[in-house]
């Protein structure tokens, strides 16, 4: 019998998108950035930088291979939930799949987000794409419920602490006990930051992986930021703290830690892989990029189990830290955008 109750009759992961192809890369841009206010040569810039690239995002196929490894996790525990995707930015849209849903007869879905802390984009801006998606798929959309935020769930930083392990053991032994452990995470702008735990919650994530990788001193930095030099976003910026950090003698070995993402996303890919690396090379320090959970195993299981939360009377609520798990539903007034 299947252990899911039957009032949830699919699963949506909802996703930024990217794209496939360079033709692809100025409208999804005009798509990510419609509405807000980043100067036009901030977007070119960002172009190039998916350019560099071929004009493909890493995370539709990272996408992919994630729904391919639940749909297997799901089957595997008789949990009879189909599959389906829809992102913010890209094809395939959400109001495409939902219409897609609503002619396969779904009713109720629950959602999972690739982004694992509370703010305005990483979650109530994911909230309000599933409203607008339902108006335009019509009155048989289905309804969707999004899971919890999961920034403190073992089946997160358990992964992610194997990975800074993994990473910590690339440096050579006799200075491995003095590298240095940075974890970087999208930059948002500070008024958005101030409505929301999203610093609060990345802090508690990155001193929780640090611990279980065996570090007691750790730093949280920022990274891709798109706003105009006028309008204040979190810092410091992860390549001006290498910078600072070089000044300061305080650094010859260091890991980078995109503890913000889940799969490795373009950002990661250029701020880290290329930029920050150049930089790290120019400056003779020996850098490490720890890798993002993707399909781990124990991430894979930990979405199948914050399904069970939701379906389940009395299902345990995993947590690590003090934090405490978020709420299944969003208060009206949270994780505000900031804007004016």
């Amino acid at each position: 019998m299947p252990s899911t109750p039957p009032e949830y009759d699919a699963f949506l992961l909802v996703s930024f998108g990217g794209p496939e192809g360079p033709e692809q890369v100025i409208p999804f841009l005009e798509n990510v950035l419609r509405g807000k206010n980043v100067p036009r040569q901030r977007m070119l810039e960002v172009a190039e930088h998916y350019q560099q690239f071929g004009g493909v995002s890493p995370i539709n196929r990272q996408n992919r291979d994630l729904i391919a490894a639940l749909q297997h996790e799901f089957d595997n525990h008789n949990m009879a939930l189909p599959v389906y995707w829809g992102n913010r930015n890209w094809h395939p849209l959400l109001s495409d799949t939902l219409r897609q849903m609503a002619e396969d007869g779904v009713r109720r879905a629950l959602a999972f987000f690739t982004s694992a802390y509370s703010s305005y984009s990483g979650c109530r801006q994911y909230r309000e794409d599933i409203v607008r998606a339902r108006e335009e798929a019509g009155e048989k959309a289905p309804a969707v419920e999004k899971l919890r935020a999961y920034f403190n769930h073992p089946g997160f930083l358990l992964p992610m602490a194997e990975r800074v392990t993994a990473a910590l053991a690339q440096v050579p032994a006799d200075r491995r006990a003095n590298a240095q452990l940075v974890f970087t995470a999208h930059s948002i702008p500070q008024a958005m930051a101030d409505g929301c735990r999203y610093v609060e919650q990345l802090q508690e994530a990155s001193r929780i992986v640090s611990e279980h990788a065996g570090k007691t001193e750790w730093k949280l930095v920022f990274q891709s930021r798109s706003g105009p030099p006028s309008q204040p976003w979190l810092e410091p910026d992860v390549c001006d703290y290498i910078r600072d950090s070089h000044a300061a003698r305080m650094t010859q070995d260091l890991v980078l830690v995109p503890i913000g993402f889940v799969s490795d996303h373009l950002e990661v890919l250029f701020d880290l892989d290329t930029e920050a690396r150049e930089l790290c090379e120019q400056l003779g320090i020996f850098m490490v990029r720890a890798a993002t959970v993707g399909t781990h195993p124990r991430f894979v299981q930990m979405v199948r189990e914050l399904v069970i939360e939701r379906t389940e009377q009395h299902a345990e609520r995993e947590i690590l830290g003090n934090l405490g798990p978020v709420p299944d539903a969003c208060p009206d007034d949270c994780c505000l955008s900031g804007r004016k």
